[in-house]
């Protein structure tokens, strides 16, 4: 049986995700960890700033996905020069591939929720420069 890529493993998860039913929208979590657990030097700044923002917001503001999604939008609405961020070395110690071989249900939501929060670890470093970009540019007042 040959090793399943982490595309792959991301394109199966997503199925799983999308057709999930549940109202908070978790495929919005997938979406930000696995892009900030692949970013590169060839990522581009809002890709890399979108999915920090969206796992700031929903492991440490406990957004809903449908929150993060509206927030990614009220974001997007306004151009602006995207903050970089340093590429952590390491990006976490749970991939896609660990979800996937989480039961479905919610054994596999537990997964998700623990890929995110380790994703997130991972890019402790930019921790602080995530909240002050969402403190300055998403709660600021019109």
């Amino acid at each position: 049986m040959a090793l399943q890529s982490d595309q792959e493993a991301y394109n199966e998860l997503s199925c799983y995700t999308l057709t999930h039913g549940d109202p908070c929208f978790i495929h919005q979590y997938i979406v930000d960890a696995y892009a900030a657990q692949h970013a590169d030097e060839k990522s581009k700044p809002i890709t890399v700033a979108f999915a920090l923002i969206g796992l700031y917001l929903h492991i440490e503001k406990h957004y809903s996905g449908k929150e993060v999604q509206k927030a990614h939008m009220q974001l997007a609405k306004k151009k602006r020069h995207w903050p970089v961020f340093n590429l952590p070395e390491h990006r976490g110690n749970i991939g896609v591939s660990d979800v996937l071989r989480a039961e479905v249900g919610p054994e596999r939501d537990s997964a998700i929720n623990e890929w995110s929060a380790s994703v997130w670890e991972a890019w402790s470093e930019s921790h602080t420069k995530v909240a002050e970009f969402v403190q300055s540019d998403l709660y600021r007042k019109p």
